[in-house]
């Protein structure tokens, strides 16, 4: 059994500490008990240069440094008009290997400037970044991030869609999981049965070294790209067995209202 934070960011990014390095993600996953760590920011040159220097490779889709084994992932945050509205999604992708990760940068330069922040804009659709990821490795894996973020998540209530089928069209197929983000959890997510055949991971989208865990996934299988991804994409719970969830009620984005109303409304009071 072994535990995953696929989501983090490096010192790359904005808002980030300047201790979002190899050494100090590496010493806080281990007194957090995390043993997969996701790279975060692959898109950005700085940081994949020191990826591919300090991670050595498995030949099993996963690298490691130092006893901690880490997957290729980063964060991009698409923006782009459909359906008479501007659209911020966020989406994670996961690459088996740096030859994959290599390609898909190329491509995605054409979008935006990677080398701006290390959760690079793009001036592309989900629906045809996942089209472009897919097409250069169907081994790849994307998720809509922090699913229910007002602004930047797929579901957000200010540039999101009500379905997913409106953000991903004919990829929609191609997406099998979901992340809650810190303010919900899949008992939130349960109730809304068009979710039922998703896999609901949870991460930290650490900013900070010690901000590691505070979600993480609990997986029982090989530590291996491959398997981890299959048991996501099959929803196995024999695999993939739960999460690690931070307080909901504390997220950012838990309650609802409106400030100059003095509305405030708890999601114990709001029926679906």
């Amino acid at each position: 059994m072994f535990i995953a934070d696929f989501h983090i960011h490096s010192k790359y990014s904005r808002a980030t500490s300047k201790e979002m390095d190899i050494e100090h993600l590496v010493r806080w996953a281990k007194l957090k008990g995390i043993d997969l760590l996701g790279t975060g920011d692959w898109t950005h040159h700085l940081w994949l240069e020191e990826l591919k220097n300090k991670l050595e490779p498995l030949n099993n889709g996963l690298f490691i440094y130092q006893g901690v084994r880490f997957i290729l992932t980063t964060e991009v945050n698409n923006i782009y008009f459909k359906y008479g509205r501007n659209r911020r999604i966020h989406n994670l992708i996961f690459a088996p290997s740096f030859r994959v990760v290599d390609e898909v940068n190329s491509v995605l330069s054409s979008y935006g400037n990677l080398a701006a922040d290390g959760r690079p804009t793009l001036g592309l659709g989900s629906a045809e970044l996942a089209r472009i990821v897919f097409d250069i490795c169907p081994d790849c894996f994307l998720v809509p991030a922090h699913a229910w973020t007002p602004w930047f998540g797929l579901f957000g209530s200010q540039t999101g869609f009500d379905k997913i089928e409106e953000c991903f069209d004919k990829e929609t197929p191609n997406i099998y999981a979901l992340e809650t983000g810190l303010s919900s959890d899949p008992a939130m997510n349960w109730r809304w049965s068009e979710l039922d055949r998703f896999a609901l991971i949870s991460n930290s989208d650490a900013h900070s070294p010690n901000r590691l865990g505070r979600e993480a996934n609990v997986f029982d299988c090989k530590m291996d790209y491959y398997e981890i991804i299959d048991a996501l994409k099959k929803k196995d719970n024999r695999r993939f067995l739960s999460t690690i969830e931070f307080f909901p009620q504390e997220g950012k984005y838990h309650f609802d209202g409106h400030r100059n109303c003095n509305i405030c409304f708890s999601p114990r009071n709001i029926s679906l």
